[in-house]
This record gives C-alpha cells, sequence and structure tokens, in this order.
C-alpha cells in the first residue's frame, strides 16, 4: 500500500441495514476522494443474504473487505434477547478480532469509522491513537434523541410508552410516545440500558457524520449544533457532517425476470411492496395484505418473507435470502392465481434500489427503513408507511406529517391488525386518486428531497 495515500478503515455492524451503508459510503470515499478503504464486517454464521452480499462486494477493487471470525453469544443469550442486546454482544466479542487486524496492518488507518452500534470499538481508537467517528445511518432528528436520551433517562419516571405528553427534545420535533423506538419501549429490558450505553459512547467520538442532508433536516441539524441545551449534554462541542443522500447506484446490467416485467409496465403504474431485509409480518397480517393488494386492483411487486408471530425484527440477524421454499404456502389459497396478471410475487430477496429507480413504479408499500426512504425520495416515489421495528415509527411520522410525502394506516399495524379494506383504501389512493398524484407532484418539486433520477 502506499503510504502516503490516506487510509481510512470502516467498521459495519451486524445486519444488511449496516452493511448496504457502510459500503456505500466505503466506495464513495474511494472512488470521488481516492482514499484507501478498509471494511471490517462483522457478520452472524446464520445470515447468509450478508455473506451472499459480500461475495459479490468483494470483488470491487476500489475497496479491501475484511470479515471478522464470527462469534458464538449463545451462552450469553436466551429465546427472549432482544435484537439490539444481541449486536451489542456480538460487536463486544468481536472487539479482539477486530483489534488483532487492525494491530496487523503495515499502514495503521489514519481515521477508524464505526456505524450505530459500532461505538464499543472506541477504546481500540484510543489505544492506537486514531481519530475515530460514528457513520450515523438514519435521520438527524434519532441522533438528537440519542444525544438527550441520558437527560430523558435521569429526568422521567416509569415508562415512556405509558406518558401522555410528548417527549420534548431541544429544538427539534417532540416525540409522541407511540413513536419511540423498540429499545425505550421497555425500561426494564437488557437492550433499553445497552442502547443507553450506546447512546452516550456517541458524544466520545471526533465526529458523526449523518446520512441526511441540510434541505432535509436543516432545523435539527441546526439544533444539534447550537441548541444549548444539546450542547450541554455533550462533553465537548461534537461536528456534525451531514454527507447524505448516500444512495446504492442503479447501474442494470443483467435485467433479471421482475426488472423485464417492469418494463412492460405502464410509467409509474405500479407498487412495490416490501419490508426490508429485517423485517416480518405475521402470518395474518400477511392475509390481510394480499387480500387488500388483490381488492384494491392495481398492479405490484411484492417481495414476500415467510411470516413471524413474533417480534417483527426477529429475522434481522438470520436473514436467509436464499431460502425460498414454502414462501408462497402463507398466502391465502388461489392468490398467485388470481393475481398473476396485475402482480409479480417476490420470494424473499429483489433488486429493490433498481427496482424504486425504475420509471413504471409509481409507490413504495415501505417498513420505512432509512436505506430503503432514501432511494424511495430521491426517485420521487411516494410511500405507504407500514413501520415496524427500531426507529421506524419516527420516519414514518417524519414521511407523513413534516415532508407530506407518505400515508399510512390509521393505527400503527405492530399495534393492531391492518385490514384488507384499509389496505385496498390506501393503495388506491395512493396510486390511483388526485391525493396520490399530488404527493407524486410534490415529491418532484421539493429540493430537500433530493435528485429525482427517474
Amino acid at each position: 500500500m502506499d503510504n502516503t495515500q490516506l487510509h481510512v478503515a470502516i467498521v459495519s455492524s451486524p445486519g444488511m441495514g449496516h452493511l448496504i451503508p457502510v459500503l456505500v459510503l466505503g466506495n464513495r470515499l474511494a472512488t470521488h476522494h481516492n482514499i484507501k478503504i478498509t471494511i471490517l464486517t462483522i457478520t452472524t454464521t446464520s445470515s447468509s443474504s450478508e455473506i451472499e452480499f459480500l461475495k459479490k462486494s468483494n470483488g470491487k477493487k476500489t475497496i479491501e473487505i475484511i470479515s471478522i471470525p464470527s462469534v458464538d453469544i449463545s451462552h450469553l443469550i436466551d429465546s427472549t434477547t432482544k435484537v439490539i442486546t444481541q449486536i451489542r454482544l456480538l460487536v463486544r466479542e468481536a472487539l479482539p478480532g477486530i483489534r488483532s487486524v487492525i494491530a496487523s496492518m503495515n499502514h495503521r488507518p489514519d481515521a477508524l469509522i464505526v456505524d450505530i452500534f459500532g461505538t464499543q470499538i472506541l477504546s481500540i481508537a484510543e489505544e492506537f491513537n486514531i481519530p475515530k467517528y460514528v457513520f450515523h445511518t438514519s435521520t438527524a432528528w434519532l441522533l438528537t434523541l440519542f444525544i438527550y436520551l441520558q437527560v430523558l433517562d435521569q429526568e422521567i419516571e416509569g415508562e415512556y410508552v405509558d406518558l401522555k405528553q410528548p417527549l420534548e427534545i431541544p429544538g427539534c420535533k417532540a416525540l409522541q410516545p407511540d413513536d419511540v423506538v423498540d429499545p425505550m419501549m421497555d425500561r426494564s429490558d437488557q437492550q433499553y440500558h445497552e442502547y443507553l450505553k450506546l447512546t452516550m459512547e456517541y458524544t466520545c467520538f471526533d465526529g458523526i457524520l449523518i446520512n441526511t442532508w441540510e434541505d432535509l433536516e436543516g432545523e435539527t441539524i441546526k439544533a444539534i449544533r447550537s441548541n444549548e441545551k444539546l450542547q450541554s449534554v455533550l462533553k465537548v462541542p461534537l461536528p456534525i457532517y451531514p454527507i447524505g443522500p448516500l444512495r446504492r447506484t442503479t447501474e442494470i446490467i443483467e435485467r433479471d425476470e421482475v426488472i423485464q416485467w417492469l418494463d412492460k409496465q405502464n410509467y409509474e403504474s405500479i407498487l412495490f411492496v416490501s419490508f426490508g431485509s429485517g423485517g416480518a409480518l405475521s402470518s395474518q397480517q400477511m392475509i390481510e395484505l394480499a387480500w387488500g393488494l388483490e381488492l384494491s386492483q392495481q398492479k405490484f411487486v411484492w417481495v414476500v418473507r415467510p411470516p413471524s408471530d413474533g417480534d417483527a425484527d426477529r429475522a434481522y440477524l438470520n436473514s436467509n435470502g436464499s431460502h425460498t421454499h414454502g414462501t408462497f404456502e402463507y398466502l391465502p389459497e388461489g392468490f398467485l392465481t388470481r393475481t398473476k396478471d396485475m402482480g409479480l410475487v417476490v420470494p424473499m430477496w429483489a433488486k429493490q434500489a433498481e427496482i424504486l429507480s425504475h420509471s413504471s413504479v409509481g409507490g413504495f408499500m415501505s417498513h420505512c427503513g432509512w436505506n430503503l426512504t432514501i432511494e424511495s425520495l430521491t426517485n420521487g416515489v411516494p410511500m405507504i408507511a407500514w413501520p415496524l421495528h427500531a426507529e421506524q415509527k419516527m420516519n414514518a411520522t417524519m414521511l407523513t406529517e413534516e415532508l407530506g410525502v407518505a400515508i399510512r394506516p390509521a393505527v400503527l399495524p405492530t399495534k393492531k391488525l391492518a385490514k384488507r379494506e384499509e389496505i385496498q383504501g390506501m393503495v388506491r389512493i395512493l396510486m390511483d386518486t388526485k391525493e396520490g398524484k399530488s404527493i407524486r407532484e410534490k415529491l418532484r418539486t421539493k429540493d430537500k428531497c433530493g435528485k429525482c433520477t427517474k
């Protein structure tokens, strides 16, 4: 390696939702700024989709990808251990492997970047005297919550979800109790305490890169930089760098079955339905969704994953993208036959970025994960917001109430079953009414949503 070339190491915690933006950031730094990039990935042995994605990404010459040996945390968890706790444990147990890799490098990194759940690597950066940054792969609004959570923890008694009034966060939109992130829903669970530690670790870094942009969240970014109450929480002023919108490139080299089907459809006539790599619907909700799509009589592409009647994020660390056997058995009898001329049902996985950039796609029913939200915003695709876990409820609120580029069920689907009649109505509103057309036009004309590439 040329020792005069700047070298940056980026650590990705487990989960496709973390891995993808880290790879996008790495490629951007390497190709646009001529920086040597080493990406250290912490994966799980049970997530085949991550492994396959890494194999494809490793062929790119712009970055070096090093997989940290998988660690076993089975002795530290049981069937009730929540996902955030598991991720924190996986990172904690991987620390010796990460340290070993960095120590063996001929040219140590000139800077170390970690994603949201990699903050425990702080001690390694300090040991080797490496400048350290967090890549915050979500909104500035969530970042304000991260900064202020330690204050809320001290000032508020009882459960956040039981509050009658919204949680006030200095300088930005208040947070409704129904919208709190999953780890804040039960303060007695280990997940909450791990989350609280994580947010406090954030304030010990040299700066934060955020995958957002000034036109989208200008007031919130301003509050992080200058609000006195937020600044008082920080030990030292914390530099904030909005670097978004970072998104995947969508160069289509091979037109697979889905893209070929979309090529034959009318302009903005297709609803894309996907709930990400880590979310899952209940079996009953899947049936209602299928009926809602069928009754709407609107064309669709639906990425179907097996249902989960437990936590909505149960599949997050076990995203077996190659396991398609029996996926369609959960759909209503005769659904595939009845909808064969109006819809395409895809098992487990699809090229989501390519689909959202396709000219025939006019709507997106989404879990509101931030990666795909950015894809949708920058491609001018309005949404039906269907949050499942993590900070997705906050994202859904931003999309519907602040930006006005999405509609959503009257009650959160995680709290109450969304019935087929309501689903049918939402799909028709988005795809076949003046209201849906108005939302689409708003996306096209709003500078704050990023450039539309469709």
